[in-house]
This record gives C-alpha cells, sequence and structure tokens, in this order.
C-alpha cells in the first residue's frame, strides 16, 4: 500500500512577488512623502470645491503676514509686477497660481488679479478642497 501522495511540496522560494510589493511600497511612500512635493510654503489655504490643474507656470503666494512669494522666492510688493513679467515673457499661455492664506485681506489677492489682467495672464486661485 502506497501511502505518499502524488503531489510533491518545493522547498523554492521565489522573490519577484516580494520585490514587486516592496517596489509599490517605495513608489507609494515617494508620492505621499510631504518633502517631495513642490508646495514648500507652509499655507492654509481657504476651502472650497472645484477643479484642480496640473500645468502651473508661476504660484504667487500671500502669507498672513502679507509677505510675497513667487514660487518659493520672497519678493517684495513694489516689485512683484517685473518680476512676474520676467518670469512669464516667453510663455505661449502664461499662467499665475495665486495662493492666498486664509485671513489675507481680499485687497491683495485682487491686486494680484489686477496684474494679471492688465498684461493677460490666466489666474487661479487656488484653494483646498472641502
Amino acid at each position: 500500500m502506497n501511502l505518499r501522495g502524488r503531489n510533491k511540496v518545493s522547498p523554492e522560494f521565489s522573490m519577484s512577488s516580494m520585490t514587486d510589493i516592496v517596489f509599490l511600497l517605495l513608489i507609494f511612500f515617494m508620492l505621499t512623502s510631504p518633502t517631495i512635493t513642490p508646495e514648500a510654503l507652509d499655507l492654509i489655504l481657504p476651502k472650497a470645491k472645484g477643479k484642480t490643474t496640473s500645468k502651473q507656470t508661476v504660484a504667487v503666494s500671500i502669507t498672513k503676514d502679507l509677505q510675497f512669494y513667487i514660487n518659493e522666492e520672497r519678493i517684495s510688493q513694489s516689485t512683484l509686477e517685473s518680476t512676474l513679467k520676467a518670469r512669464l515673457s516667453g510663455e505661449e499661455n502664461p499662467t499665475i497660481i495665486l495662493r492666498a492664506e486664509e485671513g489675507v485681506p481680499i485687497e491683495k489677492a485682487v491686486n494680484v488679479m489686477d496684474i494679471a489682467n492688465r498684461n493677460s495672464y490666466k489666474i487661479v486661485l487656488a484653494v483646498k478642497p472641502e
């Protein structure tokens, strides 16, 4: 009487599935890491419903302390228009992302919108999704 089974268990281990899992985890943590995101200024944006845009040429940020930044470079309010003209001179569809922190007086945001209107730039107000 033969009590041995026909199926033999293979003691070999395949590393390919473990490698796939580690690779996917690496990609996940790279995408969710806060050091990789391009927005280095820590602003609390107002909440609203709307869609996001993926194309960004220049980001203008206004903090609660009324400090102006173009991308991550701090500038004064008086040189804002000339700096924007210099940065957007070669663009075919110049777009400004306005990131005004919650609590900034509306006059400061309207000032940036007026600069965009005078120079025929598109402007998008960045908000935090609800």
